[in-house]
């Protein structure tokens, strides 16, 4: 009798046993199939917030406790450079890896736009695609709206958001390659987001996936949930930013919720720098130079943070790093060989994140986004600026006044309030062949095709004539 009581005690144990051995097998299993194929890779994208915005870049009115998270635990980014100082051709170099200028995309696609990033590129999600890869955008798009040119003729496999910026015309939700609406109440474009890319992991959980997030927000106009209305210390723009903390949270909370954290790269980022000219709505650059739309330090060197957990050690990344490195980046990771017929101006970073080793002495072209303009360069600690004629301002566009050569130590001066230009004529002239070298290198580049003519309003013209005869 007691052997089958002893029998029937232990017989429920074994069948606990062997299912929860059954099921770390297949948890197991499903992480070996992640890591043969790479980790999954997510970049969170906020549009136009600025250097100063984020706590551990020197915020000390806004609170981001997940944006921190990243950045204490992974790497945080402190010379990191979009393409652009403008939205369209940085999201470009973002996806391709490329220059924005090689494309002929050096300024912004409007909603009268017919054209958009040219079909031949490469996007990062169609190089992710043959590896067996899901993707998915959710938010703003903005590299051309009409059918050719939308993210499912792009590489990604789902798409979600507000295809341009959210201060342009008839603004919309789109889904897939059709509108979903057109009525969007902004105050919870970043709830939507949040609730879009979720779902998108734990739908895609079992095989790996490509999330692109890219807010449509700090660009005003901003919104804010009520939730978050009033939490922060610096009005709307504060409340904003600290929902987009929010959203990062919660998505590093479904990945540790479905034990995605460890194979899961995850990066945080800005387009460009803040939109100065917006005033309290438009954010700050800290300690950087002017913001939006000029090539200072605060239109291009952009608050970044990225973690893969048990792999990238904790480090401060303090050489130059560039967003189009992302793309060789995560092809590395993935396994894939980039296309030789393209010129990729990113490089891959992954010895430095994973081994400590950055690479130092390097060289970045600031193109401004109008007429291919080149205007300065960055080789190692040095900046050397073009003279400028200034600009007197516009409602969309700051002041800002004439100057000759500039040359900053960044090192020493990340603010550029010192020109050292004319105490080392040297090192100016060596750096300007050296920028020009630079630029011969990279060819002609292609006519611009964001084109936007205005409309002929001449027979408005005509009626007011005629009337007044």
């Amino acid at each position: 009798m007691a052997s089958n009581t002893n029998m029937k005690n232990f017989l429920p144990t074994l069948i606990i046993g062997l299912i929860l051995f059954a099921c770390s097998q297949k948890k197991d299993e499903k992480l070996k199939v992640q890591t043969a194929a790479g980790p999954n890779f997510i970049i969170i994208l906020a549009d136009d917030l600025g250097y100063g915005d984020i706590a551990s870049f020197g915020a000390t009115d806004i609170k981001t406790p997940n944006i921190d998270r990243i950045a204490n635990e992974g790497i945080k980014f402190t010379a990191h450079y979009t393409s652009s100082p403008v939205c369209s051709p940085s999201r470009a170099g973002l996806l391709t890896g490329r220059n924005p200028h090689r494309m002929g995309l050096q300024n912004v696609f409007f909603p009268e736009s017919f054209t958009g990033m040219p079909t031949e590129e490469n996007t990062l999600a169609e190089l992710l695609k043959p590896q067996g890869y899901a993707s998915c955008i959710v938010g703003k798009w903005h590299l051309g709206h009409h059918y050719q040119y939308l993210p499912l003729q792009q590489g990604f496999d789902e798409y979600y958001g507000i295809p341009y910026s959210n201060d342009m015309e008839s603004v919309v939700y789109m889904k897939d390659n059709e509108i979903d609406s057109f009525k969007v109440d902004q105050r919870y474009t970043t709830r939507t987001y949040t609730e879009k890319a979720i779902d998108f992991i734990q739908r895609k959980k079992d095989q790996p996936f490509f999330l692109y997030l890219a807010h449509n927000m700090p660009h005003v106009p901003i919104y804010a949930s009520e939730k978050f209305l009033g939490t922060s210390e610096r009005g709307l723009y504060g409340d904003v930013i600290q929902e987009i903390d929010w959203s990062v949270g919660e998505i590093l909370n479904t990945l540790e919720k479905e034990s995605l954290l460890e194979n899961t790269v995850v990066v945080f980022t800005s387009d460009n720098g803040p939109w100065l000219v917006m005033e309290d709505h438009g954010g700050s650059a800290g300690i950087l130079r002017e913001g939006k739309q000029f090539t200072f330090e605060g239109g291009m060197r952009v608050p970044t943070v990225a973690m893969w957990k048990g792999k990238f050690p904790a480090q401060v990344y303090e050489e130059t790093s560039l967003q189009m490195d992302w793309v060789p980046t995560f092809a590395h990771l993935a396994g894939i060989q980039l296309p030789d017929k393209k010129s990729y101006d990113g490089l891959n970073l992954t010895n430095a994140l994973t081994n400590k080793q950055p690479i130092t002495e390097r060289d970045y072209l600031y193109f401004h986004f109008i007429h291919n303009d080149l205007r300065a360069m960055r080789a190692g600690k040095y900046k050397l600026k073009m003279p400028f004629d200034g600009f007197k301002g516009a409602p969309w566009m700051s002041a800002v006044p004439a100057h000759d050569t500039l040359l900053f130590d960044l090192e020493k001066d990340p603010g550029e309030t010192t020109n050292l230009a004319k105490e080392n004529p040297g090192l100016v002239k060596e750096l300007t062949t050296k920028m020009n070298s630079l630029r011969k290198e990279m060819g002609e580049f292609p006519p611009p095709i964001p084109i936007r003519s205005g409309a002929d309003n001449s027979h408005y013209e005509y009626l007011r004539n005629k009337k007044s005869q």
